[in-house]
C-alpha cells in the first residue's frame, strides 16, 4: 500500500527544484560514474557514528534513482535503530528481520512507496542476533534474488564503529558510501571506520560530507 511521506528530511520529493536536491542528484551521477569496470548494483551507505546523516542521505539518494526511472529498493538494515520507515510513513511490523528468519516472505516484506519505482523493505521487529542474520546464507541468496528484480539496491547500516553489522553487509555490496558530519567527526574514527571496512575488502567509492555550515 503506498503512503504519503512525512518526514522534512525527504526533501528531493518536497521541493525537486532545491539547491539540495541538486546535489543528491550530483551525488548520484558521481556514484554511477566512480566505476567503469564494474556495474554498481548494491550500495551501502553507513557513518562512522550515530547522527551524521546516512539515512537522510540514502533516502533521498533511493529517490534520486527512482527518478532517473530505475527500479529501486532501498532496504533498512539498521535492524538496531530502524527509521526508513518513519521517513516513508510505512509499518514496520515486518521487514528484513522477519524474511530473514523465515516468518514472512519477501510479497508480504517489501513494501511500495509514494515514489514511483521505489520499493522499501523495512528493518522489521528488532531482532536480538542482527549481526548473525547479516552473516548468513539467506542474506547472501537474498541479495542476489533482488539483484535479478531491480536496477538498483540501496542498503542503510548502522554506524560502523557502533556494530560488526556494517563491516558483514559491505562486503556483500558493490560499493560503499560513508557519510561524515562536517566538524563531529573525529579523524581516528574516520580512519578506524575504514581500516574495519577495508578489512573486509569492501570498496569504499566515497565520502559525503554533511552538515558543513554555509
Amino acid at each position: 500500500m503506498r503512503r504519503s511521506i512525512n518526514d522534512s528530511s525527504l526533501i528531493i520529493s518536497m521541493n525537486p527544484k532545491s539547491p539540495i536536491s541538486e546535489v543528491y542528484r550530483l551525488l548520484r551521477t558521481k556514484i554511477q560514474f566512480s566505476s567503469k569496470d564494474q556495474e554498481l548494483k548494491t550500495l551501502m551507505v553507513t557513518s562512522t557514528q550515530s547522527g551524521e546523516g546516512k539515512t537522510t542521505t540514502i533516502s533521498n539518494l533511493a529517490v534520486t534513482y527512482a527518478q532517473e526511472g530505475k527500479k529501486v529498493l532501498l532496504i533498512d538494515a539498521d535492524m538496531r535503530k530502524p527509521s526508513l520507515h518513519r521517513v516513508f510513513s510505512q509499518p514496520n511490523h515486518q521487514g528484513l528481520s522477519t524474511l530473514l528468519t523465515g516468518h514472512t516472505s519477501v510479497q508480504d516484506s517489501i513494501q511500495e512507496t509514494i515514489n514511483g519505482h521505489l520499493s522499501l523493505l523495512p528493518s522489521g521487529p528488532v531482532p536480538a542476533n542482527s549481526a548473525e542474520l547479516m552473516d548468513s546464507v539467506v542474506m547472501r541468496e537474498l541479495l542476489e534474488q533482488f539483484k535479478q528484480q531491480y536496477d538498483v539496491i540501496l542498503i542503510d547500516t548502522p554506524s560502523v564503529l557502533s556494530t560488526s553489522d556494517s563491516v558483514i553487509v559491505s562486503a556483500l555490496c558493490d560499493g560503499v558510501v560513508l557519510v561524515v558530519a562536517a566538524g563531529k567527526v573525529r579523524k581516528d574514527y574516520l580512519k578506524k571506520a575504514k581500516e574495519q571496512l577495508d578489512h573486509v575488502n569492501a570498496r569504499v567509492l566515497g565520502i559525503v560530507m554533511n552538515k558543513v555550515a554555509k
